[in-house]
């Protein structure tokens, strides 16, 4: 299911599909790209300032992806990929068991000036646990393909 620049709307909000992480993917991940003691140890991580054990921000930001390429179907024509994001903020700590889910909203879409086949949006991003609580949220900045263009 492709998303092109001329489907989307100022204000327009989607949902994900959720998911659920475990202790051991916490850990797994913390091991290799984020090694500090309270994302890996929980001993450790009753001691620190989250008072146990949570994911790294970077795994939940990875989840937010993985979780809207997937809400597209997965193969997403109208993706030109992206130039980056603003404003990341972590805003609770993520827990074994936590579900997560992400909420979108588009407040700003543009027509590129140069590139008539394409324009950019910008989402709020939300990702949002099982308590419906906003636990981390950023501003994304997409490249979207007009229809007209065609796939890549």
């Amino acid at each position: 299911m492709s998303r092109w620049f001329e489907d989307i709307e100022v204000g327009q909000v989607s949902e994900t599909d959720s998911y659920t992480l475990t202790k051991q993917e916490i850990i797994e991940f913390a091991t290799e790209f984020d090694p500090q003691p309270f994302h890996m140890d929980e001993e450790a991580a009753k001691q620190s300032v989250f008072r146990g054990l949570c994911a790294s921000g970077w795994h939940t930001a990875g989840i937010l992806m993985r979780l809207q390429v997937l809400s597209r179907g997965g193969d997403d024509g109208g993706s030109m990929g992206s130039p980056g994001f603003d404003d990341l903020r972590w805003l609770k700590p993520v827990r074994p068991g936590d579900t997560l889910r992400v909420r979108s909203t588009c407040v700003e879409k543009t027509p590129s000036r140069s590139r008539p086949d394409r324009g950019s949006a910008v989402f709020l991003a939300e990702v949002i646990n099982q308590k419906d609580e906003v636990v981390m949220d950023a501003r994304l900045i997409g490249i979207i393909r007009k229809r007209e263009a065609g796939p890549a």
